[in-house]
C-alpha cells in the first residue's frame, strides 16, 4: 500500500494547497470588489462575478461573507492592481497579475523569482504584442443547442463558442468575448439564465513558443513559484502546448 498511499496523498495536499491559493486570490477579488462598488451583489456585477467565481471553486459560504465584511471595515486595506511582464528560459514570455498592499515587496519578490530561474523582467507593456486580454466565460454547455446560442449572443460580443474539458475531464462550454464586452456578455448570460461557472478577465496569447520537454520543466518552475506567492493573482504564457 506504501507507495499507492503516499501518491494519493501527495495528490491530496496539492489539491489543498491549490485550493487554498484559489480562496485566498477570490477573497482578495471579493474585497477589491466591494471597496470599489458596496457590499451589495445586485448593484455591484464585479462582486456578483466573485462571488459566482467562489462558488464554482466551492468556496465556503462564511468565508465568502467574512470577505465582504471585511471589505467594509475602513481598517481593511486597499489593494492596488499591477501587473509585471518578463521573459522566462527559452524565450517564453510570462505575464503576472496581482494584487498587493506592499508594492517594493510584491516587485522585489516577482524580479527575484525571474532572476532565480533564469528570466529576465521587462518593462510594463513590452508584452503587449503577446498577450491580449479577453473576456471568458465558462458554463455547463448540458443539451443547450450552442449554434442557436451562438446568433442570441452575437450582439452582446461573442467572439467565439467552443466546448472543452475541464481539469476533471468534464465538457465546459467556453466563450470568448472583447475585453470591453464584459459586463454585456455577462448581462446577456444572465438574461438568457445561463448560470456560469466562471466569468473572468483573462490574458490570451496570440502566438507559442514551442520548447522541448526538458525546456518547459525549465519555464514550469518559474510558473509555479509565481503561482504561490500570495500577492499574485494569476500568471500566463505562450508556451507552446
Amino acid at each position: 500500500m506504501g507507495r499507492a498511499f503516499e501518491f494519493r496523498k501527495e495528490r491530496k495536499f496539492k489539491r489543498w494547497a491549490k485550493m487554498a491559493v484559489q480562496f485566498t486570490r477570490l477573497g482578495k477579488e471579493i474585497v477589491m470588489a466591494v471597496k470599489a462598488g458596496g457590499g451589495d451583489p445586485n448593484s455591484n456585477s464585479r462582486l456578483r462575478t466573485a462571488m459566482q467565481n467562489a462558488k464554482a471553486v466551492n468556496m465556503p459560504k462564511d468565508r465568502v461573507e467574512a470577505a465582504i465584511k471585511r471589505a467594509s471595515s475602513r481598517d481593511e486595506k486597499d489593494y492596488e492592481e499591477l501587473v509585471y511582464e518578463g521573459y522566462a528560459q527559452h524565450g517564453v514570455a510570462i505575464l503576472v497579475e496581482t494584487a498587493t498592499d506592499n508594492t517594493n515587496r510584491t516587485v522585489a519578490n516577482v524580479r527575484s523569482y525571474f532572476t532565480k530561474y533564469g528570466g529576465t523582467l521587462g518593462k510594463t507593456g513590452s508584452l503587449d504584442f503577446i498577450f491580449s486580454r479577453k473576456s471568458v466565460f465558462t458554463f455547463d454547455p448540458g443539451d443547450r443547442d450552442l449554434e442557436e446560442l451562438e446568433f442570441e449572443l452575437i450582439d452582446a460580443g461573442l467572439e467565439d463558442l467552443f466546448v472543452e474539458a475541464d481539469e476533471e475531464g468534464n465538457s465546459v462550454a467556453v466563450i470568448h468575448a472583447a475585453y470591453e464586452d464584459f459586463g454585456k456578455m455577462q448581462k446577456a448570460l444572465e438574461e438568457l439564465g445561463i448560470e456560469t461557472k466562471s466569468a473572468k478577465l483573462e490574458r490570451i496569447a496570440q502566438s507559442s513558443t514551442a520548447v522541448t520537454e526538458e525546456q518547459a520543466a525549465d519555464v514550469l518552475k518559474i510558473v509555479d513559484r509565481l503561482e504561490e506567492d500570495d500577492d499574485v493573482q494569476a500568471v500566463y504564457h505562450n508556451m507552446a502546448e
